[in-house]
């Protein structure tokens, strides 16, 4: 079963709050939490909030053991822009741009699913050497 919490209006951008939630996801929800309680990212306090309250969420609302709770994916969307001005010389301004985010954690209460979920697929392997020009195909071949 999937569970999810909810926090809007976040005070941090979401390109920041992206980088700590692809660092998280996937992992069983007390990995997360003390993965996120060693980063030195000021985004990490908010997402390890949405965390714990979606795993509060499971453990109250849904009768789920929070030692089986994995979190599955955090969705980090941009929230609206907080737009102020700073006085600069001659009279001139220049535009403040304060971005929000919007946080939503899915826990799920499996922890049977190996690895991470996301895993990357295997890359194809490079084409085989072509000759840039004709001359040089020729040459090869009288060889």
């Amino acid at each position: 079963m999937q569970v999810q919490a909810t926090a809007k209006w976040v005070r941090v951008p979401a390109r920041k709050a992206r980088l700590v939630a692809n660092v998280v996801a996937g992992m069983p929800v007390a990995d997360a939490l003390s993965t996120l309680s060693f980063m030195t990212q000021d985004a990490a306090n908010d997402v390890a909030k949405v965390v714990k309250s979606a795993a509060a969420n499971a453990e109250s609302n849904f009768s789920l053991e929070p030692e089986r709770l994995r979190l599955l994916r955090i969705d980090v969307d941009g929230g609206p822009i907080i737009k102020r001005y700073r006085p600069r010389a001659r009279g001139a301004s220049f535009s403040i741009f304060k971005r929000t985010c919007h946080l939503r954690a899915v826990v799920e209460d499996s922890l049977e699913r190996p690895g991470r979920l996301r895993a990357r697929p295997a890359r194809a392997a490079a084409p085989a050497a072509t000759p840039a020009s004709p001359a040089e195909g020729a040459e090869a071949e009288e060889e």
